[in-house]
């Protein structure tokens, strides 16, 4: 399921991306190129229908992200530095270095 929310996203967001990029702005945008669509269907309709497929597409990918989150894959045993942290193993002695965990003395000469 979790695969599956997530090609639907990915698409919705490529989808997202081509409207809006057809959608037109101030300096006339891709959707000025389409001018059969806009004399079969009305320069008005052309751009609510654009509108309202920017909308439906941003709520779509919204709720395939937070649906995703529910069926997020989760792991067998999951991995806690706090909860999975052992006592640390007493201070090993270095050669060179008393047994007594002091500093080393320099030999005297």
């Amino acid at each position: 399921m979790y695969t599956v929310l997530i090609i639907l996203a990915v698409i919705a967001g490529i989808l997202l991306t081509l409207v809006v990029l057809i959608q037109e702005s101030k300096g006339g945008g891709l959707a000025s190129g389409f001018s059969a669509s806009n004399a079969i269907m009305g320069v008005r309709k052309t751009t609510d229908f654009i509108e309202k497929s920017t909308w439906t597409l941003a709520a779509l990918l919204v709720i395939f992200s937070v649906a995703s989150t529910f069926f997020t894959p989760k792991q067998d045993q999951a991995v806690n530095v706090v909860t999975n942290m052992q006592t640390a193993p007493a201070p090993q002695t270095l050669p060179g270095q008393p047994a007594g965990g002091g500093t080393p003395t320099a030999p005297a000469q």
